[in-house]
C-alpha cells in the first residue's frame, strides 16, 4: 500500500475523467472565463519551466485576478483531492514548476504589484508575481534597489525568488533572498492565511522563515512579501583578470576572500563560455584566456578605488595575464553584460543545455574545474563553466541536442556527477536554483534515509494531504534505492562513502 508520501510522487498519473469534469466545473463557478484553461492546446504553454527536457501537461491552469480568488482555487482543490503547482513567470531550471497530470497549475502572474515603498523603513512590499527588476525600478527614486539580482531578473519573479531562495551576481556582499526577505504572507493548502517573519526587528514565536524561503512552493503560496532594500552605491567598478589556466583562476577567488576582501560580486567564466558571450554580445573580454574572473567593487570613491587596488595585487599575485579596471558606468554595463547574457549565449552554439547548479567550497573551484574537463571526455560532451564563484555557486552547462535520447542520458549522468562530486567536496547538490525533479535523486546522495524523512515530516506538518507542489525535492525511499541501483561509472563512490566524506 503506498504512503501519503508518495501517492502523487508519479507526476504523470491522470485524473480519472469524471474527477477532471468535476474540477473544470468547479473551478468554472469560482474563476471568470479568462481566469480558468483546460483544454489542450490552452495549457500547453504551461507544460514545462525553463527546463524544457521535462514537461507535461496539467489538468488545468488556473490565473486567478486577486488573493480571494486564489483562496477560493487553493479551497476547492482541497475539498477535491487536486495537487496544485504555483507558478510565476516559469524561469525556474530545476523544473520546480513542471505540472501535475493530476493538477491545477495555479499562476500568480497577475497578482503582480508593488505595493509600497518605505524609503525610510527601506521596506518594499510586493504581489508574488512581481518582477525581480521593477521592484529596484520602483525603489530607485529613493535612492534604494533589492540587491539579489538573478540573470533572469528582467523577467523572474519575487515569488519564484522565495520559493529557489534565487542569488544573483551580487549574492557575495548582499546575500541570496533569504537574507534580503523580512517577511512572507501566504496561503497553506486549505486556503487558510499564514504569515513568516516580520518587518520589526524580531517576530513572536519560531523563526520559520528561513524554512518557507526555499522550500519550492511546497509549504504554502505565497501571496505577499516584504523585502529589505539597500541605498544604491554612489560608485561601482569592475575588474575582469585573464588567466592562462582555471585552476589558478579558481585559486584567485580563495586568495581575494581570504586576503578579507568582499566584494560586490566575484564571477569566473572558463574559455568556453567566454568564446560564446564574445560571439553574441561583444562583452570585450579576452578570448585567449582559459579563464576570466570577475571582481566588482561598490561603495564611496575612497572604498572602491581602496578595494579595487587590493584587489588587482592579488590578482597579479595569483597569476592573471592582464587586468582590466572599468572606467565608466557604460564600460562596467558592457563588461557585466557578457555574465548575464551567458545562458542565451549557451543556445546559440547547442539545441540544448542543461545548466547544473552546485556548491562547493571555494578552495575547491580549481579542483572542480579540473574535473569537469575529464567528465568532458568521457560523456563526449561539452560544457561551458560559468560559476558564482564568490561563494562556490557552479552553473556548469552542459551541451547536448534533446532529439537524441543517448545525449540527453549522457548530459543527465554528467550532471549528477558534478553534484556527486559536489557532496563529496563538502558541498551541495544546489545553491539557488532548487532541487524540482532536476535533483531529485541527487537529495538521496546529499542527505541519508532519517534526514529525508524529517524533511517529509516538516512536509506533513504544513501540507498534510501533500497536494502542494508534489513530487518535487523530496524522493520517496523507493526511489532512493532504485537510483543506488542504476548508478554505473565504477569511478563514482557509494553513498556511504560520500557521507563519509560530509
Amino acid at each position: 500500500m503506498r504512503s501519503d508520501d508518495d501517492r502523487y510522487a508519479d507526476l504523470s498519473a491522470p485524473l480519472a475523467p469524471a474527477r477532471r469534469r468535476a474540477l473544470v466545473e468547479r473551478l468554472r463557478a469560482l474563476l471568470p472565463a479568462h481566469c480558468l484553461l483546460h483544454r489542450e492546446e490552452d495549457t500547453r504553454p504551461y507544460e514545462c519551466d525553463a527546463l524544457s527536457a521535462f514537461r507535461q501537461l496539467p489538468a488545468a491552469v488556473a490565473l486567478p485576478d486577486d488573493e480571494a480568488q486564489l483562496r477560493a482555487v487553493l479551497k476547492a482543490c482541497h475539498e477535491l483531492d487536486v495537487p496544485v503547482v504555483a507558478r510565476g513567470a516559469g524561469t525556474s531550471l530545476s523544473g520546480g514548476a513542471m505540472p501535475h497530470a493530476s493538477g491545477v497549475v495555479l499562476s500568480l502572474a497577475k497578482l503582480n504589484r508593488v505595493l509600497s515603498i518605505d524609503p525610510l523603513a527601506r521596506v518594499a512590499r510586493v504581489q508574488p508575481g512581481a518582477r525581480n527588476l521593477a521592484i529596484s525600478e520602483a525603489a530607485a527614486p529613493h535612492g534604494l534597489c533589492y540587491a539579489p539580482d538573478p540573470s533572469s531578473q528582467i523577467a523572474c519573479t519575487i515569488g519564484g525568488n522565495v520559493a529557489e531562495n534565487s542569488g544573483g551576481v551580487h549574492c557575495l556582499k548582499y546575500g541570496l533572498t533569504v537574507n534580503n526577505v523580512l517577511r512572507v504572507r501566504g496561503l497553506t493548502v486549505d486556503g487558510e492565511p499564514v504569515e513568516f517573519g516580520s518587518e520589526a526587528l524580531d517576530t513572536p514565536g519560531l523563526d520559520l522563515l528561513a524554512l518557507v524561503v526555499g522550500s519550492e512552493g511546497m509549504l504554502a503560496v505565497v501571496t505577499e512579501v516584504s523585502l529589505k532594500l539597500v541605498p544604491m552605491p554612489p560608485v561601482a567598478r569592475v575588474v575582469v583578470a585573464s588567466f592562462d589556466d582555471v585552476v589558478a583562476a579558481g585559486d584567485a577567488v580563495a586568495r581575494i576572500v581570504a586576503a578579507g576582501v568582499v566584494p560586490a560580486g566575484l564571477e569566473l567564466m572558463d574559455r568556453k563560455a567566454v568564446a560564446a558571450v564574445e560571439q553574441f554580445v561583444g562583452a570585450g573580454y579576452d578570448t585567449g584566456a582559459a579563464a576570466v574572473l570577475l571582481a566588482e567593487s561598490d561603495g564611496t570613491a575612497e572604498e572602491v578605488d581602496d578595494e579595487i587596488a587590493r584587489v588587482e595585487r592579488l590578482l597579479r599575485e595569483s597569476g592573471a595575464t592582464a587586468v582590466r579596471v572599468s572606467q565608466s558606468e557604460a564600460e562596467r554595463a558592457q563588461l557585466w553584460s557578457g555574465r548575464k547574457n551567458a545562458f542565451p549565449a549557451a543556445g546559440r552554439l547547442s539545441p540544448d543545455y542543461y545548466c547544473m547548479d552546485g556548491t562547493i567550497p571555494r578552495r575547491h573551484l580549481g579542483r572542480m574545474l579540473a574535473a569537469i574537463a575529464g567528465m568532458e571526455e568521457r560523456y563526449r560532451l561539452r560544457c561551458m563553466n560559468v560559476f558564482h564563484a564568490g561563494d562556490g555557486n557552479l552553473h556548469p552547462l552542459i551541451l547536448f541536442d534533446a532529439n537524441d535520447p543517448d545525449e540527453w542520458e549522457r548530459a543527465e549522468r554528467f550532471g549528477a556527477e558534478i553534484l556527486e562530486l559536489s557532496v563529496g567536496l563538502g558541498g551541495t547538490i544546489t545553491g539557488e536554483h532548487g532541487v524540482g525533479i532536476e535533483k531529485i535523486d541527487s537529495m538521496c546522495v546529499q542527505f541519508a534515509p532519517h534526514e529525508l524523512a524529517a524533511f517529509r515530516a516538516v512536509k506533513r506538518a504544513f501540507d498534510p494531504p501533500g497536494l502542494l507542489n508534489p513530487g518535487k525535492a523530496l524522493p520517496v525511499p523507493a526511489r532512493c534505492a532504485e537510483y543506488g541501483r542504476r548508478r554505473s561509472h565504477p569511478e563514482r563512490p557509494s553513498f556511504e562513502e560520500l557521507a563519509q566524506r560530509r
